[in-house]
């Protein structure tokens, strides 16, 4: 067994990389310390066949209690711009960069913290793993964190949303985290933003 510690979810990997081994694997993680005062592991969720995977930052609260991805404010605008771009979210497969919630107590209200490098890169072989697994056509990387994880730290979210770029045998196109939306001074223009992101990204997979 690993030390706790931020020495890398590798050495918790499975020996079968599919997707129900890579869960209950993931379930036991202790790659680093954000276990320690999350409730749980909440890993990808979605179809092994699906064309495009979704990969968003770490769980927040809700996700964090329910153990399901997006299932909290920044998953219901997430629902919102998969329908209104046309894709189906039978062909989502919907992970984290980090699978376990960061944060900070404020009273009792647990307040999001952005993971950190170390974290991010100690939870990458999850994400690596999901990604071989589930071979997705087309990437949407939500947020700064998701394009740090697969994109590279020197990848700017603000000067390439919406734009193609190859990785590894997909493509990825990266926007803003849905949260973001929730936090613009005008959610309006934000959200019509987001809407022609993924509507960028379901032009690739047709085009493709």
């Amino acid at each position: 067994m690993a030390k706790d510690g931020n020495n890398g979810a590798a050495e918790f990997l499975p020996g079968r990389l599919d997707l129900v081994s890579l869960r209950r694997a993931a379930a036991s993680c202790r790659g680093c310390d954000l276990y320690r005062n999350a409730t749980q592991t909440v890993f990808g969720e979605g179809s092994r066949a699906a064309a495009y995977m979704l990969v968003g930052e770490e769980p927040g609260d809700q996700e964090d209690r329910q153990g399901h991805p997006f299932v909290g404010p920044a998953g219901h605008i997430l629902d919102k711009g998969l329908k209104e771009a046309g894709i189906r979210r039978e062909d989502v497969y919907l992970t984290n960069a980090v699978k376990h919630f960061s944060f900070t107590l404020r009273g009792k209200r647990r307040i999001h913290q952005k993971p950190t490098a170390a974290e991010i890169d100690a939870c990458l072989p999850w994400l690596d793993a999901e990604l071989a697994a589930v071979k997705p056509e087309v990437i949407v990387v939500l947020g700064a964190t998701a394009a740090r994880a697969l994109l590279g730290r020197e990848f700017r979210v603000t000067h390439h949303r919406g734009e193609p770029v190859p990785l590894g045998e997909a493509l990825a196109v990266a926007t803003v985290h849905p949260s973001a939306v929730l936090r613009a001074p005008d959610r309006e223009a934000a959200y019509a933003g987001f809407l022609a992101d993924l509507k960028a990204a379901a032009s690739v997979r047709g085009s493709s």
